[in-house]
Formats: structure tokens, C-alpha cells, sequence
């Protein structure tokens, strides 16, 4: 079918989103809770999109696109509710480390400190209960990626799940005992989805803690995992030839971007 995105006709298959128009466009779109592997959930609307003869905007990562559509993105309406959620995204928690948001916010000039300091935020204490990843939800933006992970959409383990109302809502465990009592299984696929680094890796954590932690240093080599004969990749980026941390290609055709706990964290061997 053919769409028409800010102008240009756009060739779509039957099934394709919005989203999938705008990037088949080269259009940058930005988004927070969407994840190539991960089904979209509508939480964040960092997406939005005008399509002639909505009322309202629409999420782009989950509208399916219809013949003869006409969709704006880069309307004045967007670009103003866009640049809200950013804001109300970034005077609520802590996204020094959630660089492409941090470009979004930059990108459509957001400005959270205009709600000033009376504004609520989450202060919660990062927590640290195992020595494998650290859970810092000062940085949490509730997008729903690591539920989706740890649920249906890869592990299956359900060990997460959103607890609370309103803005004391917090991904936590069931009845919020501590990580390595509950039912996860430390796969760490939900590190892998985080937008934002509330969720990282121990060895991040503390090397950012003591002011070592230099991403642009890091050789990022592609290897086997050495456990078992499924054949997963890992990508070691390396730091003063050291191993820091494992992730693995959402497009190997393997894994999808999903390790088990060997692959993920059980390279200090190495």
C-alpha cells in the first residue's frame, strides 16, 4: 500500500506501522518504550505522529499504516506534544546516561527545569543485591521494556511486573522481596532493553562510581558463546583490556539480542 509521510510517498506491506513508514522514509523518530524485538505497549508517546482525519495524535510504533494515509511528523502539534513528554519525562528522574533521550531533548529544545524545583522526582536508593546488575530507578522511566523482556515477549520468567499507583508506581518483584529471592533468572535480557541505564551491569556501575567508566574507549569484538553448542553471539566491549560488559545483536538470528545468564555475565573466567 502507499502512505503519504510529511509529503513523500512511502511503499508499506500489510502489517507495517507508522513507524515502519517513517524509517522506510529516513525519518528519525523518537521513541522510548518501542524496541525492535519487543511488542509495542503505547506507554511513553514519545512517537506521536498527525494523521489527517484523527482527532488525536497516534503512536506511531503500533497504528498499522492504511492506504492513502496522510501523515505529518513533524507538526507544530507533535513537536509540542512530543517535547512534553520529554519534559515531564526528564523533570521526574535522572537521564544523564540516557544519551538518544538526551538528544531528543536537545533536539526539540525541552526544558524540565521550567517546572521548577518543587517538582516531584524520584529519589529512590539504586538497588544493589547481587554482584551481577545494579537496579537504579532514580533512572527509570516506567517504559515497560524490561517487563516485556522478562515476559512473553522473550524469557518467559514473569519475575517483574509494574507495582503501585501513579507516581509511586516502581518495576518491582513480587511482593518486592529481594532479586535473588524471587523468580528471576538472571538472564539480564532486561539490561539489554533499558533506554535509560536504570538498569546496568555491576561492573558499569561501579566503574562509574569511581569515575572510570569511559564508553568511548570501548572495542566492542563479536565472538561465540563458549557454553553451549546454540551458537549465541556475544559483542565483549572491552575497557584497559578488560571485559566490562556482554550484549548481544537484536538482528543475530540466534538470539535476538537474548542471552541466558552463562552468556551474559559468566565471562570473568576469561
Amino acid at each position: 500500500m502507499t502512505i503519504r509521510v510529511d509529503g513523500t510517498a512511502v511503499t508499506v506491506a500489510a502489517g507495517d506501522t507508522l513507524l515502519d513508514a517513517c524509517r522506510s522514509a529516513r525519518i528519525d523518530t523518537p521513541t522510548v518504550c518501542y524496541g525492535d524485538t519487543l511488542t509495542p505497549v503505547n506507554a511513553c508517546r514519545a512517537c506521536v505522529v498527525e494523521v489527517e482525519g484523527n482527532r488525536t495524535l497516534v503512536p506511531s510504533c503500533s497504528r498499522p499504516a492504511e492506504e492513502g494515509m496522510v501523515v505529518h511528523t513533524d507538526s507544530t502539534r507533535v513537536r509540542h506534544s512530543r517535547k512534553m513528554v520529554l519534559e515531564f519525562l526528564a523533570g521526574s528522574v535522572d537521564l544523564s546516561q540516557a544519551d538518544e533521550l538526551s538528544r531528543w531533548i536537545t533536539a526539540y529544545g525541552a526544558d524540565p527545569s521550567r517546572y521548577g524545583a518543587a517538582a516531584a522526582r524520584v529519589d529512590d536508593a539504586p538497588k544493589i543485591q547481587d554482584r551481577l546488575f545494579v537496579r537504579a530507578y532514580e533512572q527509570c522511566v516506567l517504559c515497560y521494556k524490561c517487563v516485556e523482556a522478562c515476559g512473553d515477549d522473550a524469557q518467559r520468567t514473569y519475575a517483574i511486573a509494574v507495582a503501585g499507583r501513579g507516581f509511586e508506581a516502581r518495576i518491582s518483584t513480587e511482593f518486592d522481596v529481594e532479586l535473588p529471592e524471587s523468580a528471576c533468572v538472571y538472564c539480564g535480557n532486561c539490561i539489554a532493553v533499558c533506554p535509560t541505564n536504570a538498569l546496568q551491569f555491576t561492573t558499569e556501575f561501579e566503574r562509574r562510581a569511581e569515575g572510570s567508566w569511559r564508553p568511548d574507549e570501548h572495542t566492542v569484538t563479536t565472538t561465540v558463546c563458549s557454553y553451549c553448542g546454540v551458537g549465541c553471539n556475544l559483542e565483549l566491549h572491552v575497557q584497559d583490556n578488560e571485559i566490562m560488559k556482554v550484549t548481544s545483536p537484536d538482528d543475530h538470528d540466534v538470539t535476538h539480542g537474548n542471552l541466558c545468564i552463562k552468556g551474559r555475565f559468566g565471562w570473568r573466567y576469561v
